[in-house]
């Protein structure tokens, strides 16, 4: 259970630092940039062991780089998505 509640507490945070990150307004929902944000930290975590910093001692800077990179890069994606569906 609390797995659970950290990922989505993990994905709403990296969401949310990400669409500080980007210029311009997002119209996603909350719910959206949680779930994205989600996604971030999966790529991120993938990309972190590709390059073998995933565990590193102390704190895991460059895993946490990567997570926020690929949330960035996921909400860029996603965004025209959302605009375009909610206006067709």
């Amino acid at each position: 259970m609390w797995a659970i509640i950290s990922a989505l507490i993990e994905g709403l945070i990296l969401g949310g630092i990400a669409r500080l990150l980007i210029p311009g307004k997002q119209s996603i929902p909350l719910w959206l940039t949680m779930l994205l944000g989600m996604a971030g930290a999966i790529v991120g975590n993938l990309i972190a062991h590709v390059f073998g910093v995933a565990d590193t001692r102390g704190i895991d800077w460059w895993r946490h780089l990567f997570q926020v990179a690929a949330a960035v890069v996921i909400i860029m994606l996603a965004e025209p998505m959302w605009s375009a569906r909610k206006k067709a």
